[in-house]
């Protein structure tokens, strides 16, 4: 239990993150990384580590006094990013398709339209082209 005027130890960034890399990558213990940066409560690194594969680095961070949105901010864009990665690739096929049918449709022209009038007509604005 706090006692009222207690100052509590603050650890940085960079020593939680040294922390999490000697537990992961040099397979250093519990206890050895307390010792080396003489962390005094004994499950701290534990619960570093905890926060670390839920959230990865962003987990590390001091996130007392600060709004939810502002936290996941960065994880947002991220996200929009992505999708909006995918929504690229989805409209390059998409462009790729339509420019397939046109073609093909060029290439065999209905019997009763001469080539400019069936040209012309999937050219327009007005013609609906929808992939099935």
């Amino acid at each position: 239990m706090a006692i009222k005027g207690q100052r509590f130890k603050t650890y940085s960034d960079e020593i939680k993150k040294e922390a999490i890399r000697l537990h992961v990558e040099e397979r250093w213990t519990y206890r050895r990384i307390t010792e080396h940066f003489e962390i005094q409560d004994h499950g701290r690194v534990k619960k570093w580590m905890k926060r670390y594969r839920e959230l990865g680095e962003f987990g590390l961070l001091d996130q007392r006094g600060r709004r939810k949105e502002y936290i996941d901010q960065d994880r947002y864009v991220q996200k929009l990013k992505r999708e909006n990665e995918m929504l690229k690739k989805c409209l390059e096929i998409w462009m790729q398709e339509v420019k397939r049918l046109n073609i093909e449709s060029l290439r065999a022209p209905q019997k009763s339209m001469p080539l400019a009038i069936s040209a012309n007509s999937l050219l327009s604005p007005e013609v609906d082209i929808t992939l099935s």
